[in-house]
């Protein structure tokens, strides 16, 4: 399909004559580079998002540590007071007493 005069129009001596016009007065003109500064607020707000959809799509129940977990408690040597106690102190820790 060729574009041609419509109205009497020629579209593209248009877009040409255009150009031409604003090119030569944006030569004239010096314009200082565009810059972005991000405050500490948003960049806050945006790591506590990326968490938010990293915790949205982790699966609650992590299915491979549960059968491991599973299979050590069958055996009746894997629980003695050592492990016991280890898991103790390591509940423990996790609220901080």
């Amino acid at each position: 399909m060729m574009v041609q005069n419509i109205n009497g129009i020629n579209p593209i001596n248009n877009v040409q004559n255009t150009r031409r016009a604003n090119g030569s007065a944006q030569v004239a003109s010096t314009s200082a580079p565009d810059s972005i500064s991000v405050s500490d607020e948003a960049k806050e707000a945006a790591r506590a998002y990326f968490l938010s959809q990293v915790a949205e799509e982790t699966p609650d129940v992590r299915a491979d540590l549960v059968a491991s977990v599973k299979e050590k408690i069958k055996d009746p040597n894997y629980l003695n007071s050592a492990v016991i106690g280890s898991t103790a102190d390591r509940i423990l820790d996790s609220f901080g007493f």
